[in-house]
């Protein structure tokens, strides 16, 4: 049994999901959460970097490498083209207590905070996804089935992702019924 929560941040690019994120972490720290970020990536990326021991390993062929330190671990796997993990897989990596916020994932189904800046021009998410529990918005939604709150407001979006988030069980459950 895990103690693990899981809420996700979704909106368009450019609606300021990691901007919030990186505003919302310190809040939640400091109401003595332990916070693990999941992000997805919809390209290639690094963590390592060419003339580092990690990233020659790689390029010489290793499926895997773990970097450790007195302060931090990472490991960096190499996938086939196409096996990108799932979400339910990247969940059950973390460790098992605190508060998971997920980055993207926008179309799975784990609860979701929409994260929407009128500037983007894109639509709203929350009318077609049912997972959406809540809105930081730029502007007000007074027609949304979900509390929505002020997109500078973070107390009041730390509150509303501590109160919606769900339980991993919950979520996996979910997830891997689809």
């Amino acid at each position: 049994m895990s103690d693990l929560r899981v809420i996700g941040l979704a909106g368009w690019s450019g609606a300021g999901k990691t901007t919030l994120l990186a505003r919302l972490i310190p809040v939640l720290v400091a109401r003595g959460v332990r916070v693990a970020t999941l992000k997805h990536a919809h390209h290639a990326f690094d963590i390592d970097h060419p003339g580092k021991d990690s990233f020659v390993h790689r390029q010489a062929g290793a499926s895997e490498v773990i970097v450790s330190s007195a302060r931090r671990w990472a490991q960096i796997r190499e996938v086939q083209e196409g096996a990108e993990a799932t979400l339910p897989e990247l969940l059950r990596r973390l460790t098992p207590t605190g508060l998971a916020l997920v980055e993207g994932f926008k179309r799975e189904a784990h609860p979701k905070l929409e994260v929407f800046r009128a500037a983007n021009g894109r639509p709203p998410l929350h009318g077609d996804d049912p997972r959406i529990v809540g809105i930081a918005s730029d502007i007000p939604f007074p027609q949304a089935a979900v509390p929505v709150v002020g997109l500078d407001d973070v107390e009041a979006i730390a509150d509303l992702v501590t109160a919606r988030a769900e339980a991993l069980e919950t979520v996996l459950a979910r997830l891997e019924r689809l």
